[in-house]
C-alpha cells in the first residue's frame, strides 16, 4: 500500500521536501483488524546493544516475548522524513496504546541508533528523555563493529557524509525502515515513509498478537523443527506463529515400510561400517520384532506407554516438545530425552553413561518407575508370553528361544541399530568433494567448528568419517549451575506443545516436589571429580532433535552456540576446554548454518517405516485375549 505524499515544506538547504503522509493529516483508513494476514518476512535478527543506562543486554532480551515496533534512528538527524517522523509517529502509537491495557502489556518499541560514535547511552538516554517509557526503550551499540551485523541483517544501509576535504560529517545518509516483529521474532511488517502511520501500525500490531495466546497465560515457544519433507498433515490446535509442531495427526501416521538392514549396512558417506556384535546378527526378522516391539504400549505397566512415546520419530527420535520426559502416568523424568539416530555407533549410553550396549540399555526405560513403570524383568516376559500376537515370534527369529531378558534386549537393539543417518549435505562436501553441497555460512561454519571454536576437541571429525562426538563425558558447568540452584526469578511451565507459562519459583516449591538432584557420572562412579559429567553427544541430524543439553534447557541450535560463547558455567570441575570465544553474530550464524547441514538424507525414510509399524496395545491384540490375563503376574 502506498499512500500519496501530497504536501511540502522547505528543508534545511533551502529545497522544498515533500511531506511524509503522517504530517498532512491523511485520510488513509487502515484496514480493520484481523481482516487480514502479514506473512512472516524472516526472522528479527539479534546483536550486543547497550542500554540509556549503559548495560549492556541482546537485543532479543529486550523483546520480551512482545510484539516489537523496531526503528534505526540517529540522535542528531535533521531530515523531516527520516528519524524525527519515525520518533514521531513512535510517540503517537505510544499515546494510542496507553488506554489499551492488552495492547500496551504486550507492545514493545525500540529506538536503535546506528550511530555510535556520537549516540553514547548518555546521549540516548537525553534523546528519550520525555519520550520514553516501560514500553520505549532508546539503545545504542559499543561500537560500529557491534552495530555492522545487527544492520547487515536488518537490510538497514547508512552512508556518512563527507565534507568538502573528505573528512566525515556528523550527518548519515540512510532510508528509513521500521519494522514490526511479532513474539516468535518474526518480521511482519517493514515500514517505509509513504505508509509509516500510528493507526496502521497499531491495526497490524493486533492483528499479528491475534495469532499468540496472551501473554499473561501463555506464548509461543520457538525450537529448531524444520519440517520434513514428505507431505503430510501435522497436528493442529496448539501451534501458532511461533511455534510449528512436527507431530503428526493420527490419520497422518502411514508409511511405507523400508528395508532397514540394507539402509543400515550399506556404507553412507561420512559414517564408518555399521558395528553388529557377533551375538546379535543383524536379520530382517530380528529388526521387524524389534520395531514392533518399540511401538508395542502393553510393554508398560498399564498398556499406555511406548518406547516411541518419547522417542518419537517425526520428532528426531526424541521429543522436540518437552525440555524433559514424562513417563509413565505423567511422572517427570529428570532428563532430556537422547536422539536414537546413530546410536549404534555410541560406546556409552544415556546421557550418565551407565550403559555400553544397546541390549543391555533397553531395561533401564522398561523398568524405571518414573518411564514404563514395570515392577521386574519376570513381569514383563510373563505379560509378552500372554500375547497371542507375539506367540511363535522370538522363537523363530532366536532359533527356539522365546520372550527373556537377552532376547528381548537384541530385538530392540536390532530395530535401534537401524536408525543410521549419513550422507549429509556437509558429508557430500567434506568427504565428497561436492563443493555445491554446502551453503557459504555453513563452510564458515565448519572453519570455525574445527578452529577458533575448538568444537573438534569434543565433536570428533577423522580422515574419513565424523561421528562428532569423542564418546566421553564433560563437564560444561550446566549441571553444576542447576546443583547450586542457580535460577532465574520464573520457571517456564510447558502447558501443551509450544505453550507454557512463567510461575514464580516460590509458588511451585509450595505446590510441587523438589527437584531430583543431578550429578551426572558421579553417579554411577561415585568419584567427586566426575560431577556434572555427561556424554558428548552426536551431532548428526541435530537439528532436528531440539531442545537441547541433558536437561533441554536449551531451546535452539542459537542458544547452544551462545552458551559455548560464553565459556559454559565457571565451576571448579568445569571442563579445561571451554573459554568464552568472542564470537560475533555472523560467527554464531555461521556455525548454526553449518549444524543443520548435518542432518542425514534418509531422515525421511526412516520416518516412514516408523509410521508403518504397528502400535500395539489393547485394541490391536486378539479379542479372545481377557483383560484378566493381562494382569495374571
Amino acid at each position: 500500500m502506498t499512500l500519496a505524499l501530497n504536501a511540502s515544506v522547505e528543508g534545511a538547504t533551502g529545497e522544498t521536501e515533500i511531506l511524509a503522509p503522517f504530517y498532512t493529516g491523511s485520510e488513509y483508513e487502515p484496514p480493520a483488524v484481523g481482516s487480514y494476514r502479514l506473512p512472516p518476512l524472516g526472522e528479527a535478527a539479534d546483536g550486543a546493544v547497550l542500554t540509556a543506562d549503559g548495560s549492556a543486554q541482546r537485543l532479543h532480551d529486550l523483546f520480551d516475548g512482545k510484539a516489537v515496533l523496531l526503528s534505526f534512528i540517529y540522535s542528531s538527524c535533521s531530515d523531516v522524513n527520516g528519524c524525527p517522523l519515525a520518533t514521531a509517529v513512535m510517540y503517537q502509537v505510544q499515546r494510542q496504546i496507553a488506554d489499551d491495557p492488552a495492547l500496551r502489556e504486550r507492545f514493545q518499541m525500540i529506538s536503535l541508533s546506528f550511530d555510535p560514535v556520537y549516540d553514547t547511552p548518555e546521549v540516548m538516554s537525553l534523546y528519550g528523555k520525555g519520550l520514553g517509557s516501560d514500553n520505549w526503550k532508546f539503545l545504542t551499540t559499543a561500537s560500529e563493529q557491534e552495530l555492522a551485523p545487527i544492520l547487515d541483517a536488518y537490510g538497514q544501509t547508512i552512508i556518512r557524509d563527507l565534507d568538502e576535504q573528505g573528512e566525515p560529517r556528523p550527518s548519515l545518509s540512510h532510508i528509513l525502515r521500521v519494522f514490526l516483529i511479532d513474539p516468535a521474532k518474526q518480521i511482519r511488517n517493514i515500514y517505509s515513509v509513504s505508509f509509516l502511520y500510528p493507526e496502521l501500525i497499531v491495526n497490524d500490531a493486533k492483528t499479528a498478537l491475534a495469532e499468540f495466546p496472551a501473554a499473561d497465560t501463555a506464548v509461543a515457544q520457538v525450537t529448531e523443527q524444520p519440517a520434513l519433507s514428505s507431505a503430510g498433515d501435522y497436528k493442529g490446535g496448539y501451534d501458532s506463529g511461533a511455534y510449528r509442531t512436527r507431530s503428526r495427526s493420527v490419520t497422518a501416521r502411514s508409511g511405507e515400510p523400508a528395508d532397514l538392514v540394507a539402509l543400515a549396512t550399506t556404507p553412507q558417506l561420512g559414517l564408518p561400517p555399521l558395528p553388529v556384535p557377533a551375538e546379535n546378527a543383524l536379520t530382517p526378522e530380528r529388526v521387524e520384532l524389534g520395531r514392533k516391539l518399540f511401538f508395542d504400549r502393553r510393554l508398560s505397566l498399564n498398556d499406555t506407554f511406548s518406547c516411541a512415546m518419547c522417542h518419537i520419530p517425526e520428532q528426531g527420535f526424541t521429543s522436540n516438545e518437552m525440555a524433559t520426559a514424562v513417563g509413565f502416568e505423567g511422572r517427570s523424568v529428570r532428563r532430556n530425552t537422547p536422539s536414537l539416530y546413530n546410536v549404534a555407533y555410541l560406546r556409552r549410553l544415556f546421557h550418565d553413561g551407565r550403559e555400553d550396549a544397546l541390549e543391555q540399555q533397553v531395561w533401564g526405560p522398561l523398568l524405571a518407575r518414573n518411564e514404563m513403570a514395570n515392577p521386574s524383568v519376570g513381569a514383563v516376559l510373563r505379560k509378552l508370553r500372554q500375547m497371542p500376537d507375539y506367540a511363535g515370534r522370538f522363537e523363530a527369529v532366536f532359533d527356539g528361544r522365546g520372550p527373556g531378558m537377552e532376547t528381548l534386549g537384541q530385538a530392540l537393539a536390532a530395530y535401534q541399530r537401524t536408525l543410521v543417518s549419513g550422507n549429509s549435505p556437509f558429508d557430500r562436501w567434506h568427504f565428497g568433494g561436492d563443493e555445491t553441497a554446502l551453503d557459504a555460512s555453513a563452510k564458515r561454519g565448519y572453519a570455525l567448528f574445527a578452529g577458533k571454536a575448538g568444537c573438534v576437541s569434543c565433536h570428533s571429525v577423522g580422515q574419513e568419517q565424523a561421528l562428532f562426538t569423542d564418546q566421553q563425558l564433560h563437564n560444561t558447568g550446566l549441571g553444576y549451575h542447576n546443583s547450586m540452584g542457580i535460577r532465574a526469578p520464573k520457571k517456564r511451565v510447558t502447558l501443551a506443545p509450544g505453550v507454557f507459562v512463567d510461575v514464580d519459583w516460590d509458588i511451585i516449591e509450595d505446590v510441587g516436589e523438589p527437584p531430583p538432584a543431578d550429578l551426572g557420572l558421579y553417579e554411577i562412579t561415585q568419584d567427586p571429580n566426575d560431577r556434572w559429567k555427561y556424554r558428548t553427544p552426536s551431532l548428526r541430524n541435530v537439528a532436528l532433535s531440539a531442545p537441547y543439553m541433558h536437561d533441554g534447557s536449551l531451546g535452539t541450535l542459537e542458544d547452544v552456540v551462545r552458551f559455548y560463547d560464553r565459556g559454559g558455567v565457571p565451576n571448579p570441575l568445569l571442563d579445561p576446554r571451554l573459554r568464552p570465544l568472542g564470537l560475533s553474530d555472523r560467527e554464531v550464524d555461521d556455525l548454526v548454518a553449518f549444524l543443520r547441514s548435518l542432518t542425514g538424507s534418509n531422515v525421511d525414510t526412516l520416518v516412514s517405516d516408523a509410521f508403518a509399524a504397528p502400535v500395539g496395545d489393547i485394541t490391536g491384540a486378539d479379542p479372545n485375549w481377557a483383560h484378566e490375563n493381562r494382569l495374571e503376574y
